[in-house]
């Protein structure tokens, strides 16, 4: 690459495709995991040491928002996340594209949030070439436990998505959606 070449983070950030095992981007990502795993190991009742990390491992955490750990990220730095969000046991999320989860959220246990996404053919796989799409998660959106967001999903405000769907293109607001592909069942009833 010559000094005008993007780096792979520019790369990466821009959506393009990258080298997901480029040093500066590893080093990114340990330096993530290491917080991630500090904040997993600290007492679940010292809220201000856990909040304090979550606001060094986020790119934005809104005020009275819970997040439970175990919590695994790729970067943390690409994720934002509203007030008065609860995050539930094992949330994955592979913030190698921004992800940004809205205010009032309900995330159950073991939910995947996964914006990487890889070559259909095998030569550029085995290279490790990859992309990433960004995840939106509306305001007052309730994700069931198992729930798997796939890249580049946006789910609008108010949506219910049931307890082990695979949600691979946009839901709408308010809507209730379960399965796998996830499909909408019926609007959103006050």
């Amino acid at each position: 690459m010559t000094g005008t070449d993007p780096t792979m983070r520019e790369r990466m950030l821009a959506g393009e495709q990258y080298i997901a095992d480029d040093p500066d981007l590893h080093a990114a990502a340990i330096a993530a995991q290491r917080l991630a795993h500090e904040l997993n190991a600290t007492d679940p009742g010292d809220a201000d040491a856990r909040r304090a990390l979550l606001e060094r491992l986020l790119g934005g955490i809104g005020e009275e928002t819970e997040i439970r750990s175990p919590f695994f990220v790729d970067y943390g730095a690409h994720t934002t996340v509203g007030a008065r969000t609860f995050v539930n046991y094992g949330l994955m999320c592979l913030d190698v594209a921004r992800v940004t989860i809205g205010d009032d959220v309900q995330i159950g246990p073991n939910v995947q949030l996964l914006t990487p996404t890889h070559p259909v053919a095998p030569e550029p796989r085995r290279q490790k070439w990859e992309a990433a799409r960004p995840i939106t998660i509306g305001d007052n959106v309730w994700l069931g436990g198992g729930v798997v967001v796939c890249p580049g999903v946006t789910i609008g405000e108010n949506t219910v998505v049931g307890a082990g769907s695979v949600v691979t293109r946009d839901l709408p607001a308010n809507v209730v959606a379960v399965g796998n592909p996830a499909r909408v069942l019926r609007s959103v009833e006050d």
